[in-house]
């Protein structure tokens, strides 16, 4: 059923509303941010009994695939629950501005839900990461899991808080398409501190573009279409001294160029000390022959020259097989073993400090 005239004027009034409470909460928070130590936390890890809260800040998921991802998530031991509006369809948008805002930030206030959960990506994040309640994750720590277009949610969360964040698998691909082994890393990452690494697989397209060495530093990133359209915004993390770690889905080659050289030329990658390469899923090529450059080709071109580590073919993306990965904590990247290792992003018996970002010099 379309919408009137009248339907779309009262829905744009809603987001506007949206915007202004956002306003009012960013400025009730701010004294809070201002005090905050800006040291790294790892929120407390899951345990068999915990509340974990599911909730569509995106777009809007399949709820047939949710209840699959719900039993995977039950089965662990936890309890769902769902936020509102998480079936609610605006246009391409899993609800209202002030609906989506809404639902985050219940499931950060409320103490007991002990994690947050995506049911999946799309678009809409950007949207409304102004008006979470960064005091509310300062005064509770907890989990916050996704990917995609949850990239920006992460970071944010981590350059208002310092919050380590978890990229993985949503309640949506919880399901048959989904490997064991990446529910597995999902279920290790949020329930036990047991340290995480990654091999890198040939298979991967992404595994041709390497430049050797070694490098440590606070693991950031996400996926390259929302970390280049946060230029120019408080949502693009500060990655002098950081291990980069990008994945992307559907784009050609040439978009991806375009993208790496906007955060070239926005000097984001300054200083960083390496880069992880995850997934690039589904690259479209050109149908003329000889009028376009591989993937690995863009990214040796527009990365190689920085002077750092590079390590591709990292199952850290849009793949069937895809890990999880904490950002905010410390890792090490190796290309001559071939791995990117890190501590845990949880933390036993409470919220712990991670390990700081190493000193950048020169």
């Amino acid at each position: 059923m379309g919408l009137s005239r009248r339907d779309l004027l009262a829905r744009g009034a809603a987001t506007a509303g949206a915007s202004l409470v956002a306003s009012d909460l960013a400025a009730s928070t701010a004294s809070a941010l201002a005090s905050s130590a800006r040291r790294p936390v790892r929120p407390p890890l899951l345990q068999p009994g915990d509340r974990v809260c599911i909730v569509s800040p995106a777009s809007p998921p399949d709820p047939k695939l949710v209840e699959v991802g719900e039993r995977v998530l039950s089965s662990w031991g936890l309890v769902v629950q769902r936020g509102a509006h998480i079936f609610d369809h605006f246009g391409y948008l899993a609800g209202t501005d002030r609906d989506r805002l809404a639902d985050l930030n219940a499931a950060l206030r409320d103490p007991t839900c002990r994690a947050v959960i995506a049911t999946r990506g799309g678009y809409g994040v950007q949207r409304i990461v102004d008006g979470i309640d960064f005091g509310a994750v300062q005064r509770d720590p907890k989990p916050v899991v996704g990917f995609s277009d949850i990239t920006a949610l992460l970071m944010e969360l981590w350059n208002r808080t310092r919050l380590v964040t978890i990229h993985g698998p949503m309640v949506q691909l919880l399901d048959e398409r989904t490997a064991p082994v990446s529910a597995a890393s999902l279920q290790d990452a949020l329930m036990t501190t047991k340290p995480i690494s990654l091999t890198s697989d040939t298979r991967e397209p992404s595994a041709a573009a390497g430049r050797p060495g070694r490098a440590s530093g606070v693991l950031l990133g996400g996926n390259l279409t929302l970390l280049a359209s946060s230029v120019g915004t408080e949502s693009i993390p500060d990655l002098r001294g950081a291990i980069l770690l990008i994945e992307e889905v559907g784009e050609p080659p040439y978009r991806i160029d375009r993208m790496l050289t906007q955060l070239r030329r926005a000097r984001a990658l300054d200083g960083i000390a390496g880069v992880a390469l995850g997934q690039f899923t589904d690259i479209l090529v050109s149908t003329v022959a000889g009028a376009d450059f591989s993937l690995d080709e863009v990214l040796r071109d527009r990365l190689g020259d920085l002077g750092v580590p590079i390590l591709g073919g990292l199952a850290v993306g849009h793949g069937d097989e895809q890990f999880t990965v904490p950002f905010g904590v410390r890792a090490t990247l190796d290309t001559h073993a071939g791995t990117l290792t890190m501590s845990a992003g949880v933390a036993a018996g409470g919220q712990s400090p991670a390990a700081p970002p190493p000193l950048v010099t020169g």
